[in-house]
């Protein structure tokens, strides 16, 4: 594990963030949320962190991706990522596409290289040995020479990861990565999160999900997006984050026993309670 932020440092920073489509309509209104470097409570063990993304259909969860991944810019508000709070800017932000696009003509291993060279090695031969180790780590050492098609679905999932990470700064953005999956697959999915963010504690990786029981599972932090009521009871315009649940400090974070716990089952009926309210 690398040892480089400091505990509590601020590692993404959304800040009066605002958005509103060419045709006047407000998405977003001035959405205010952080991520900070954390560790493990009581044992000083620095962790990489995960952050569950919570919203109804249709409210702006896909707008706020969007701009946190640097594919657009906010109408107005900034926000900021890394130890020295930098703009995010394209390429800044892995992002993990639900269905795990990779170049169909290439292999394993020369897509994560060239990923690796986007990410800043500065020849291919340092680029392909990065990959290399890395793919070791992923348990993908053994399907280098192989192409996309003749990969698993989970084997291409792990190649997808990797591949925004070897390209990106050690965030990552996941699209619905429990969508369309068994029980089984979600609990492989689970397990893999919970990897990645054991790499490097600066690994950020926001889950984007509308199933609240993994992204609970396996996050330290979540955000529940939605739109506040005015002082007469109506819905405001723009959505915002109404809500931040802090697992780590609730001691919901990182415990094999989680799924078994009753207190977790009981903490994820009343968030789904509270989702259904969302609006």
């Amino acid at each position: 594990m690398q040892n480089g932020y400091e505990v509590g440092k601020v590692l993404l920073k959304i800040e009066h963030v605002s958005f509103t489509y060419p045709d006047g309509t407000l998405v977003l209104r001035d959405v205010n949320a952080e991520i900070r470097n954390i560790t493990r409570p009581g044992t000083g063990i620095k962790q990489g962190q995960v952050v569950a993304f919570f919203g109804p259909s249709g409210i702006g969860k896909t707008t706020l991706f969007n701009l946190i991944g640097g594919i657009e810019k906010p109408t107005s508000g900034q926000i900021f990522i890394g130890e020295n709070n930098e703009p995010v800017r394209t390429g800044a932000v892995g992002i993990v596409w639900q269905n795990y696009p990779l170049f169909p003509h290439r292999t394993i291993l020369s897509s994560l290289t060239l990923a690796a060279k986007q990410g800043g090695c500065p020849n291919t031969s340092e680029a392909r040995d990065k990959a290399l180790g890395m793919m070791q780590s992923f348990g993908l050492g053994e399907v280098g020479n192989r192409y996309p098609p003749q990969l698993s679905g989970g084997q291409k999932q792990r190649a997808s990861i990797l591949e925004q990470l070897l390209c990106s700064e050690h965030f990552l953005l996941m699209d619905e990565p429990f969508s369309g999956q068994d029980i089984i697959a979600k609990e492989k999915v689970c397990e893999l999160i919970r990897e990645v963010s054991t790499f490097a504690e600066q690994n950020t990786i926001i889950v984007v999900t509308h199933d609240i029981e993994p992204g609970l599972l396996i996050a330290d932090r979540a955000w529940m997006m939605g739109l506040e009521r005015g002082e007469d009871g109506t819905f405001l315009r723009g959505a915002r984050i109404i809500e931040f649940i802090d697992l780590a400090a609730g001691g919901f974070a990182w415990r094999t026993d989680l799924a078994e716990s009753l207190e977790f089952h009981e903490l994820v009926l009343e968030v789904k309670r509270k989702f259904r309210k969302l609006k």
